[in-house]
């Protein structure tokens, strides 16, 4: 017999907004206050506008998830069954304040060239409208909640570290001179500052594996580089950022795979699509046209030597004046000097810099495989291959193995072929650790903005806002846009795409359903959203000052952080241009997408020629 409940506890957000709709969960509860598991009723909500069609979760609670009030202000929440009740307040505000502290924060950084008084301020907005307007507990919350909550996130504090520790590893390559001899090693190859863009682009597709990685290593190694060829730090921060989560996204095997994997399973799940997940991954990498667009146009600046936009200006200026930086701005890490007795060593320098970085791919490789495999064998698989080995590895766990691993061989072999002493190099370390802070300062309060702006639900509003679409063929088109600005609001390419995939996978279904399309027509329509929440996710990402890739990029490449998204926004928005253009829009009418890539391609050459400029070639000094 059933036992009926004594009362009900409601679990509420602190803020939900004006027709949007948000969550409620009522749990019912015995007079001991313990939890009713068995419970099978369905208790009326009250206070609310619409309730939706609630459903039972296994410990007994009942979850209203399509809530909606439609006027602002504070008010109760009930929910009753019997005698039994229980109430929870909140309060609603209008959705468009929800997008205050991301918007706030974009344009104090662009007005005053402030970013960490720009983040510190988009996180106080947030937190004062959460607090009922109190901006001294809005001021409180930013470091007691969001602050503290984000370095003691586990996944944050490996970046956290893993960053520093590859800081220290570049202290020790700059003091021993290994990053100098690793420079010359390349630079035997790409003398000319075409060939270094190049070979920067190049080798995003050597650490293929995590983007994270991509960023931190290429930029740090292939910093000595281009400042020898005269290229600026805008320009490496460009081609890093634009490779690294460009090849991370698309490749087969990488960390970011099992991710998106499983949001597209899902998705999938909701419609009864035929097939599995890493199927339908693997068909909609030709739809992902704004990563693979943008890697080409990145590749074309380096190929032609031609810039435009404000990267031109810092070009010419790295080339003429020989200024990889811009004379007044603020590199997100600081300058390491080789150490005097670096001098004495005549030969080998290559050595100080190739093994520690071997020594951190291989590292990183193995702690891939070791986490991936135990993981594997923790569920009782037995059959699998190198793919479900790296989606299932713990990538942050294997970048701290990794950087721990580059760090010591560093000493090792700047101590033991007597280029350091051993106080020398841990005092490079330590030089290496402290120029890091500002960057990770930044990064903290990046995700500080990213965290209260999901409090204030800017995702489901924006979304809310921009679903409503009738024509199929124009949905991927959609998609890429809300999962652009999204990504650009909230600084998360990866959050962007938990929000929508769920979503537009059904409402692609729904919409082809109703339009009557055949599969044909309607399949194609569907991996083309798929890849367009991918896609859109990374142009976002790749665009916003407060997103924490663009932010490793300006940290790894020593660049200033405006500058960097200043001069590399005409190249996204560009990309993005070409890729509606000549991918989304004639895939999504029946156009076949190995001729929108080939096309597009072209187009992103052909933009590169005719509106760069020619840079004056550099050459290594």
């Amino acid at each position: 017999m059933e036992q009926h409940p004594a009362s009900f506890v409601l679990e509420a957000p602190r803020v939900v907004l004006t027709g949007v709709p948000f969550e409620i969960v009522v749990t019912p509860q015995a007079e001991s206050g313990d939890p009713l598991p068995g419970y099978s009723g369905m208790p009326r909500l009250g206070g609310v506008d619409e309730a939706g069609s609630p459903t039972h979760r296994g410990d007994g609670a009942v979850v209203f998830s399509s809530v909606l009030v439609e006027n602002s202000g504070r008010f109760e929440i009930s929910a009753e069954d019997g005698n039994a009740r229980g109430t929870a307040g909140t309060r609603a505000i209008p959705g468009i304040w929800s997008l205050a502290p991301p918007v706030f924060a974009i344009l104090l950084a662009v007005l005053f060239r402030q970013v960490v008084l720009a983040l510190v301020a988009g996180v106080w907005v947030g937190s004062t409208l959460l607090l009922n307007f109190n901006p001294l507990a809005g001021f409180f919350e930013v470091g007691s909640r969001y602050v503290i909550g984000a370095i003691t996130d586990s996944d944050r504090a490996h970046i956290i570290v893993f960053s520093m520790m590859f800081g220290g590893l570049a202290g020790i390559l700059s003091r021993s001179g290994g990053a100098r001899g690793f420079a010359q090693l390349i630079t035997s190859f790409a003398r000319t500052a075409r060939r270094g863009q190049v070979s920067t682009m190049v080798t995003a597709l050597v650490v293929f594996f995590d983007d994270y990685a991509n960023v931190i290593i290429r930029g740090n190694l292939m910093r000595p580089i281009t400042d020898g060829l005269r290229i600026s730090r805008e320009k490496l921060a460009f081609l890093t950022d634009t490779g690294a989560a460009s090849v991370a996204s698309t490749v087969i095997v990488s960390t970011w795979v099992g991710y998106e994997v499983g949001l597209i399973d899902q998705g999938l799940e909701l419609i009864d699509y035929p097939e599995d997940g890493y199927s339908v991954f693997l068909r909609t990498i030709p739809y992902r046209f704004y990563p693979i667009f943008s890697f080409a146009l990145a590749l074309a600046v380096g190929f032609l030597g031609r810039d435009f936009g404000p990267m031109r200006a810092a070009e010419e200026r790295a080339r003429r004046l020989n200024q990889p930086l811009r004379p007044g701005s603020e590199p997100a890490t600081e300058s390491l000097d080789e150490d005097p007795g670096v001098a004495k060593v005549s030969s080998g320098l290559w050595m100080g810099g190739v093994f520690p970085v071997l020594a951190v791919l291989v590292t990183a490789g193995i702690a891939i495989w070791l986490t991936g495999s135990r993981a594997l064998a923790a569920e009782g698989v037995t059959a699998y291959g190198l793919r479900e080995i790296v989606t299932n590895s713990d990538s942050y766990i294997s970048l701290l193995w990794a950087s721990v691993a580059g760090c010591v061989t560093g000493i090792v072999l700047a101590v033991a072929r007597r280029i350091l002493t051993l106080g020398s190099a841990i005092g490079a370390w330590i030089a290496g650790l402290q120029s890091m802070v500002l960057a990770i300062v930044i990064l903290i309060l990046a995700w500080c903005i990213g965290d209260v702006t999901a409090d204030l639900h800017a995702a489901q509003y924006l979304v809310q806002v921009l679903q409503n679409v009738l024509n199929p063929s124009l949905l991927p088109t959609l998609t890429f846009v809300v999962a652009g600005v999204m990504a650009f609001a909230t600084g998360t390419s990866w959050a962007t795409m938990a929000v929508l995939m769920p979503l537009v996978i059904p409402l692609s279904h729904a919409l082809a359903q109703n339009a009557g399309l055949a599969v044909a027509v309607s399949d194609p329509i569907l991996m083309g959203v798929v890849g367009a929440v991918l896609a859109g996710a990374v142009f976002g990402d790749h665009c916003s000052p407060i997103s924490d890739t663009t932010v490793l990029s300006s940290m790894a490449s020593a660049c200033d952080h405006l500058d960097h998204v200043k001069t590399q926004l005409p190249y996204a928005l560009s990309a993005a241009g070409i890729a509606i253009v000549l991918g989304i829009l004639p895939t999504s009418f029946g156009v076949s997408p190995g001729i929108a890539l080939i096309a597009g391609i072209a187009a992103a050459i052909l933009v590169v020629r005719l509106a760069g400029a020619r840079i004056e070639e550099g050459s290594a000094s």
